[in-house]
């Protein structure tokens, strides 16, 4: 096989899949404990860490698709997690925001999070973990800057 064709070297599917591997291996840990399946818990991370968002802006902060974002939203707030309230800016709107048990499981999934992501990056020496983190901040900046939607 070329390797113009090897899907293994391809860029996009080996950011992918090291990144779904990592984030189903965090969210074993709060699947067991609080049933959470990775788009709730990104949609809970984003909100905990910015505050109240529309679902529009979470599509956009989390990179998952509207349908994604939706049903997460939706479970969330049926368990009580995430309240929805008027958008005062904007009356078609509606902002989420995490409860208070949203904020107390919040406090609870991000230092398991955080433990998890230090054993998963010990793999790497610190000039290693420094130069990946440039090197993602590097393509992240030049595919948004690449993309019209972006704008908005």
């Amino acid at each position: 096989m070329s390797p113009a064709l090897c899907l293994s070297r391809f860029l996009p599917y080996r950011l992918s899949i090291t990144s779904n591997a990592i984030s189903q291996r965090i969210a074993v840990e709060y699947r067991t404990r609080f049933d959470l399946k990775v788009p709730e818990w990104r949609v809970m991370a984003v909100l905990g860490d910015v505050g109240p968002l529309t679902q529009r802006q979470l599509v956009g902060a989390t990179f998952m698709d509207k349908v994604a974002v939706n049903r997460a939203c939706k479970m969330l707030v049926d368990q009580d997690l995430v309240m929805r309230h008027p958008n005062s800016l904007d009356g078609r709107s509606h902002l989420l925001e995490l409860t208070g048990q949203g904020r107390d499981i919040h406090a609870q999934v991000m230092p398991l999070a955080l433990k998890m992501e230090e054993e998963i990056l010990a793999c790497l020496s610190p000039k290693e973990l420094r130069d990946f983190s440039k090197t993602l901040d590097k393509l992240f900046a030049q595919v948004r800057d690449m993309d019209p939607e972006g704008e908005e």
